[in-house]
């Protein structure tokens, strides 16, 4: 089937999130929206889905006109999205997931829960999809459970399949395994869109791509284009993707984590008995697929997470049972995983936000008074030196882009004495322009000497930037490997194996 998109306009009140889009994929072709989150990507796709209703614009299947009142008139016109966060009843088998919606009913009106079972048999075997119509889906692999997402847009023919984001979640094993699974439904003739704003995926799997920055089309290119092409197109500059890192000047062991394990409000074991360290003038990563007891293990390390045993030193000293405002005390800088909800103000200015942790002492409060032009004069360097595209210091955090509030963020973290940073997903939600800006500071900061703890779920940030990688899964420490380790070999950790030679299981 053919989709044509002409014209594509959506509003949300002054914000235009998608400006006169047009974008064409024929049958059987794998078309890549490639875009910085942000760019109006998923936006698009929720007006193709009946989601969102265009403000101008036009949807075409096989040169016919669509008008879609919901989801549901999409879908029964042929088009299937498979989302970033699977639309999955947890408690459910496959088949009644998969029924879910439209379900098969025998003379009467009962549940023909058979016929759900053979369509998912027949769509599962066609494709080489290995899925059991009768496992409960909270007992899946990821990877699996995405596999239910695509036969149940399959179970209703569809012929047009957009994929949004869909390898957020998964390891690159799975990520690969997505990719031959594309390729088996193009060649049965399914059009593909496939949303991303990651280039290795888009150049291995993509017949044409359409690059779209601040919800326009600004480009076509083909999938031999290099990468510093792709990115100069969705940043509209020329990018270094890579930094230059030299070998790490080693000291002696700061972050000393030992026998770890962190206890949920329900009384859940997320993180379980975890031991590593941090040496000086070193970058540990901690990788895994988002969910393995990676944010408790941040949280436990600032102080913010209350049911914790184990041990957490600095320089010799406990942080365990400390406070938060200690832990900052004690020199260490936190890059928080959500900017907006634990690293910004947005309704302060950025001046305001440069000077939180440490607005009750020198040099910006002095005998209870803030000192405004002392704050001032520092916004100003620290505007200038970190490159934050803003009309000047008075500016509300929460009118800069994601880019420069993760600069304000590291701005304040790396303008103090530091004994250790932490930096969790530093660069989520960025462009890449941003990402070399991050990662420079990141281990400018390493060879200062400071260690260096970074928690990431993209597996390209952690083999950039560590030295050594810790790989966590399902709340332990599967191995900690060399951070030139292979990427086949780490995403396997990441499914929970352990690396050979370590004679550690999972």
């Amino acid at each position: 089937m053919k989709l044509e998109l002409r014209g594509i306009t959506k509003r949300f009140g002054t914000l235009v999130a998608n400006d006169h889009i047009d974008l064409v994929v024929e049958p059987g072709e794998i078309h890549c929206l490639l875009g910085e989150n942000g760019a109006g990507k998923s936006t698009l796709m929720n007006v193709l889905y009946g989601i969102y209703k265009a403000d101008e614009g036009e949807i075409l299947l096989d040169d016919k006109v669509q008008n879609f009142a919901g989801p549901g008139d999409a879908m029964a016109a042929g088009i299937g999205m498979v989302h970033q966060h699977f639309m999955l009843i947890p408690v459910f088998t496959v088949a009644e997931n998969v029924m879910l919606g439209h379900e098969p009913t025998h003379f009467g009106g009962s549940l023909d829960l058979a016929k759900a079972r053979a369509k998912v048999r027949e769509i599962s075997d066609r494709f080489g999809f290995d899925v059991d119509p009768d496992a409960v889906v909270e007992d899946l692999p990821v990877g699996v459970q995405q596999r239910v997402e695509i036969i149940k847009a399959l179970s209703r023919d569809a012929h047009v399949l957009v994929f949004d984001e869909p390898t957020a979640v998964l390891t690159p094993q799975e990520t690969d395994e997505l990719m031959l699974i594309m390729k088996q439904l193009k060649e049965t003739g399914t059009s593909i869109v496939f949303i991303t704003h990651k280039l290795r995926e888009v150049r291995e799997v993509a017949d044409r791509i359409t690059v779209v920055r601040l919800g326009k089309v600004v480009g076509e290119a083909k999938p031999t284009a290099s990468n510093e092409e792709l990115a100069s197109m969705m940043v509209g500059r020329a990018v270094e993707l890579t930094i230059e890192k030299g070998k790490a000047k080693l000291g002696d062991p700061a972050l000393v984590v030992e026998k770890l394990s962190v206890i949920d409000p329900i009384g859940q074991l997320v993180v379980n008995n975890i031991s590593f360290d941090v040496k000086a003038g070193e970058i540990v990563a901690i990788a895994g697929v988002q969910g393995n007891g990676q944010t408790e293990l941040v949280e436990a390390i600032m102080g913010l997470q209350p049911r914790v045993r184990g041990g957490i030193s600095l320089d010799g000293r406990q942080l365990v049972g400390r406070t938060v405002r200690e832990i900052l005390d004690a020199g260490v800088g936190f890059v928080p995983e959500d900017r907006n909800v634990d690293g910004l103000v947005s309704e302060f200015s950025i001046a305001e936000n440069l000077m939180l942790d440490r607005a009750n002492g020198a040099p910006f409060a002095k005998f209870g008074s803030i000192q405004l032009q002392t704050l001032s004069d520092f916004s100003t360097e620290k505007l200038s030196e970190f490159d934050i595209r803003a009309q000047g210091i008075g500016t509300l955090a929460g009118n800069l882009s994601g880019g420069n509030q993760q600069k304000v963020v590291l701005a304040r973290e790396l303008s103090r004495e530091l004994h250790l940073l932490v930096a969790a997903q530093p660069t989520r939600g960025l462009d890449v322009g941003s990402v070399e800006f991050v990662h420079t500071r990141i281990v400018e900061a390493r060879d200062a000497g400071v260690p260096v703890l970074v928690v990431s779920t993209e597996l390209d940030e952690v083999v950039a930037l560590a030295d050594r990688i810790a790989v966590m899964y399902r709340g332990g420490i599967v191995g900690i490997v060399p951070g030139d380790t292979p990427r086949d070999v780490l995403g396997l950790m990441m499914a929970g194996e352990a690396p050979r030679g370590s004679g550690k299981a999972a």
